[in-house]
Formats: C-alpha cells, sequence, structure tokens
C-alpha cells in the first residue's frame, strides 16, 4: 500500500475547496448571461458547470501528485460531477447536476447503512487514522451520520425543486458545507467518550 504523503493542510483545504468556490464566483458573475457556444444557447449554469469539471479533475490530481493517495469519498464525488455535470451540459439542462448532491448522500448513506446491517462501520475504515474511537463509538457515529446523508439528501431535493436556481447555489456551495461542519462539532461529547489516546493506541499495539 503506497503510504500518503503529508502536506500543509491549508494547502489540501484549498485544493479540496477552492473548485467549489470558484464555481461560486464564476456562477455569481455569469449567472444571468447567456452564451452562444456552437450555435446552441447555454446559460450560465451551464458554463459555470463546464468550467467546474475540469477544475475538480486538476485539483484532485494535484492532491494525489502531492499526497501519493486520493480517498474513496474523492473519488465517488468526481464520478457523479463528471456523469451529472456531463448529462447537464449535454442535454443543457441543469436539473441533473442539481440531482448531484441527492445521489451523493443517497449513495454515501446506503453504504453506510448496508454496513451496519452487517454489524459493521465502514465509516471507521475511513476516518479511523485521523479519529481514533471504541468500536461502540464508531457504530453510534456511524448510524448518525447515516441519518445526515440521507437528511441532506432529502434537503437537497426539496430546495432545488421549490426553491430558485441562486438560493440552490448558495445553499450548495455553503449550507451542506456548514450542515456537516456543524455535525460534526455536536458530536464532540461522543468524541470524548469513546476517544481512543495515543497512549492506549500504543499499549495495545
Amino acid at each position: 500500500m503506497t503510504e500518503e504523503k503529508q502536506i500543509n493542510p491549508f494547502l489540501k483545504m484549498a485544493l479540496e475547496l477552492g473548485p467549489v468556490i470558484a464555481f461560486f464566483v464564476v456562477y455569481v458573475k455569469i449567472k444571468d448571461q447567456t452564451f452562444n457556444i456552437g450555435g446552441v444557447d447555454y446559460q450560465g449554469f451551464i458554463v459555470a458547470t463546464a468550467g467546474f469539471i475540469p477544475l475538480l479533475l486538476i485539483t484532485s490530481g494535484i492532491v494525489w501528485w502531492l499526497t501519493g493517495k486520493i480517498a474513496r469519498m474523492q473519488i465517488a464525488v468526481l464520478v457523479l460531477v463528471i456523469v451529472f455535470g456531463g448529462l447537464s451540459i449535454w442535454f443543457n439542462d441543469p436539473q441533473f447536476f442539481k440531482m448531484k448532491p441527492t445521489i451523493l448522500y443517497l449513495l454515501f448513506g446506503c453504504t453506510l447503512g448496508f454496513g451496519l446491517l452487517r454489524g459493521k462501520s465502514f465509516l471507521k475504515y475511513v476516518m479511523e487514522e485521523v479519529l481514533p474511537m471504541a468500536e461502540e463509538g464508531w457504530m453510534i457515529l456511524t448510524r448518525r451520520v447515516t441519518a445526515l446523508f440521507f437528511t441532506l439528501a432529502v434537503m437537497n431535493e426539496v430546495i432545488w425543486r421549490t426553491m430558485s436556481e441562486e438560493n440552490w447555489v448558495y445553499f450548495k456551495t455553503f449550507g451542506l458545507t456548514a450542515a456537516v461542519f456543524i455535525f460534526f462539532m455536536t458530536q464532540s461529547r461522543l468524541f470524548q467518550k469513546y476517544g481512543i489516546a495515543d497512549e492506549d493506541k500504543e499499549n495495545d499495539a
């Protein structure tokens, strides 16, 4: 297994969040414009999406080049962005790209739920190195994260189907990120109760 190289955490965060912020900035600037490309009129949302896909591929490639590793979750995001973003561009229909977060969160939720049915925490395999916890803690956290993913999927569907495109872009850029951040902040008691100190890990080794 290739050992992951450590890079500046701020650089990694910039590479991961950069494409999302760039999409938002470009969309805000061109949202009311129409672009004729190859004889077809495209709204600003579609053009911003077309720029977001290669940018995400480039920044993900840089992360992989710098660290020697790319997370499975990031691979899933890339695949869905390419598929649903590509469909939006091909059919000139923004609905496909708006559905992407729904499919993504349903995929993650179903995957974690399948693991729970088997008595396993798939979340542990992804986060164990950065968040060491006892097995019971992982099972509790996995159940909560599974519920979170299904909730976010429903929220995304409701918002893109009932609100304006601009509102959905704000929700996608800031709302979803804030929801995940707030969720993990509220799990501090769980981390304290079931967390494993470095000393404990060394004694178990």
